[in-house]
């Protein structure tokens, strides 16, 4: 007798002993295995099984009708060769979008995927990531011209959608490209810390207004970094050595900077900063937070006072991607494989360096050639564009008897 196709969902509420009553039910029909799906949304359960049967597939059908009613679940089934019984293998997600948003609301979302549609590329799943800081939605996605072309026309279209929304959208290629990141630096001044140190050091000299506008203007890409800086640690001669522990006491971490480190130091992940900052505070911080390298200028200091000048060579913009390039080398680990996080102008080599770059609240210049923008005053996203899950996070605190929402 030919094979039948009979495609199967039981929807429901999730609980114990669906799964062993459906199946039971297949076996006494003898039906072979070819696809099973299962989804909980909530407490409902949404479970999807396609097999091939030699018998008479209404008596089948009858079973399966029969098994569910027993407990209290709701079944369809469908039969006949229009079914495809191809490979599931036949799916395969060119890129991985996720969504983020405070909240992802129905309107911006619909926006997203009717963009996509208009690009020919399918949805073929999404999951939800994350509901803490933030709301994440992850989505496969088929794109049918599968091009350098076509992944530009994806990004910048899906750009002013999510800026339309207040959303941010990730976009990367999916396959092992995209889990086998090993390597993080971040920026520091308002990145991994909130605001900027040498603006601190400057309040305590009475010119923090003239430096706050010189490193806007640096940020924004508008004066050479090095020039800038030597501006604005002019700004600091005078100054006693004992501001350096009362600016690094004063210092505020980014929501989540704690919880994003521990998170990829279990992952296995090489973490460090390079900053266009002070090693004096940068290394006090590194060493709290347990990172791995960090790269930063040094203030010069003489008989206990600043001279209002650095020592060596400037970390610059182009310093920034040659401090990552000489961690990765270090570690062995290729440039593929690493993250960058920053915010301004001096981050865009080592953002573009980087396998992964990654602008945090930036100015302009940096999120146009990152290859992924984030709004959201939280670092915990930066995880959730790895594809780490939210749920995760706080299974793996929860095991170490922390709290992931207060770090």
């Amino acid at each position: 007798m030919t094979a039948t196709p009979v495609l199967i969902t039981v929807t429901g509420p999730d609980k114990p002993g669906v799964s062993s009553v459906l199946f039971a039910a297949l076996a006494v029909s003898n039906a072979d295995m070819l696809d099973v799906e299962q989804v909980v949304i909530h407490g409902r359960l949404v479970l999807g099984v396609l097999v091939e049967t030699r018998t008479d597939p209404e008596s089948l059908q009858e079973a399966v009708e029969q098994a569910m009613a027993s407990v209290a679940m709701q079944v369809d089934v469908e039969i006949g060769n229009q079914i495809s019984t191809g490979s599931p293998d036949e799916v395969n997600s060119t890129h991985v979008l996720v969504v983020l948003g405070h909240p992802v609301t129905a309107k911006g979302f619909t926006r997203v995927a009717r963009r996509l549609a208009k690009l020919n590329a399918n949805i073929d799943a999404i999951t939800r990531i994350a509901d803490y800081p933030v709301t994440g939605l992850e989505l496969r996605v088929s794109v049918a011209d599968d091009s350098a072309e076509a992944d530009e026309r994806l990004r910048s279209v899906l750009s002013e959608a999510a800026a339309q929304f207040g959303l941010d959208i990730a976009i990367e290629r999916a396959g092992l490209a995209r889990r086998a990141k090993r390597l993080i630096v971040f920026d520091v001044d308002s990145t991994l810390v909130q605001g900027e140190v040498i603006e601190m050091l400057a309040e305590k000299a009475g010119r923090g207004e003239e430096v706050r506008a010189v490193t806007e203007a640096a940020m924004r890409g508008e004066l050479d970094f090095a020039e800038s800086l030597r501006r604005r640690v002019s700004a600091l001669a005078g100054l006693p050595v004992s501001v350096i522990q009362e600016v690094a006491d004063e210092l505020v971490l980014t929501p989540g900077a704690r919880t994003t480190i521990r998170t990829l130091k279990r992952l296995g992940f090489r973490c460090g900063v390079v900053s266009g900052g002070f090693t004096q505070i940068v290394s006090r911080l590194a060493e709290d937070l347990g990172l791995d390298f960090c790269a930063a200028n040094e203030l010069e200091i003489v008989d206990g006072t600043l001279t209002g000048r650095v020592l060596g060579e400037i970390v610059d913009r182009a310093g920034k991607a040659t401090a990552l390039t000489r961690f990765a080398q270090a570690s062995g680990i290729p440039l593929a494989q690493c993250v960058a996080v920053g915010d301004g102008a001096n981050d865009i080599d080592m953002l573009t360096a980087a396998g992964l770059g990654i602008a945090f609240n930036a100015k302009p210049a940096l999120r146009e050639v990152a290859d992924t923008a984030l709004s959201q005053p939280f670092l915990d996203p930066v995880l959730f564009i790895l594809g780490v899950t939210r749920a995760e996070v706080e299974a793996a605190d929860a095991a170490d008897g922390l709290d992931s929402s207060r770090t």
